[in-house]
């Protein structure tokens, strides 16, 4: 099935949006198992309690996406967010220097994925700012808060990447 649909096709900018609109939301969907994986692995320490408290805040993103979705009449392209379900799982077997139990360079590698993807997500809110402009169902304020707790979220997971990256760097 193509992108359009009867909500979009009156408006040509809101069908590329559409798209960009279920990347982002693939994106979270993959984001947000990533993160449950990362806080599980470092559950009953610090970094299992602050990781625990993003996943929440990931997962309240995520829901937002998709009422801002549902406020513009953009579709779920399910195709798209199982795909990031299943790729994120396919990640899981990368090497890690270890074969039997978790390695820190797995630790390392999930905070900077983590954080890419919250970059991602601060850049997204930043295009539905703009599409505020335009389409009055997007509310300027909230994404505001969106933004601003993203780079919160970019904040905590430099500093766990660099705790990480100290471990890593640590062992030898």
């Amino acid at each position: 099935m193509a992108e359009t649909e009867s909500t979009t096709a009156a408006d040509p900018a809101l069908i590329h949006l559409g798209i960009y609109l279920n990347d982002h939301y693939a994106g979270a969907t993959g984001g947000l198992e990533l993160f449950r994986r990362a806080a599980n692995s470092h559950s009953g320490t610090e970094a299992g309690h602050l990781l625990g408290g993003l996943t929440a805040e990931v997962a309240e993103d995520r829901r937002s996406l998709r009422a801002m979705m549902v406020a513009l009449g953009v579709p779920v392209r399910q195709y798209k967010v199982i795909g990031a379900w299943a790729l994120e799982k396919v990640g899981r077997l990368k090497p890690n220097g270890h074969l039997r139990e978790r390695s820190p360079l797995s630790a390392l590698v999930e905070l900077e994925a983590m954080r890419l993807g919250v970059e991602g997500k601060a850049a997204g809110w930043r295009t539905l700012q703009v599409a505020a402009g335009r389409y009055e169902t997007l509310d300027a304020t909230r994404l505001a808060g969106l933004i601003e707790r993203a780079q919160r979220q970019i904040d905590t997971l430099e500093k766990l990447r660099l705790q990480a990256a100290e471990s890593v760097v640590g062992e030898s």
